[in-house]
């Protein structure tokens, strides 16, 4: 069974947003914090031919790992969620 670190490569990538705090309406630039998946340049060694053709068909994509943020308003601070419902997205 093919497994999604067989496929890809991971790292770390920092995103700049401007978002508003849904509670003082003030709009700032936040770093969202996203997980980049790029797939490998050959394939591995034990696959068989479903491996194969899942490798073939497989794409780059980002995971945002942020959920929620926190105001950068001094006299707010309080927590919200990212107001997009777009946590993948394809490279």
């Amino acid at each position: 069974m093919l497994n999604e670190k067989d496929i890809f490569d991971e790292r770390q990538e920092t995103k700049v947003a401007n978002y508003s705090c849904p509670f003082c309406r003030e709009r700032h630039d936040y770093d969202v914090r996203w997980l980049k998946r790029t797939k490998k340049r050959q394939l591995p060694r034990h696959l068989n031919q479903q491996d194969v053709a899942r490798f073939e068909k497989s794409r780059d994509y980002m995971v945002r790992i942020d959920d929620s943020l926190m105001c950068k308003n001094m006299r707010c601070r309080r927590r919200f969620d990212i107001p997009s419902s777009q946590t993948v997205v394809f490279i």
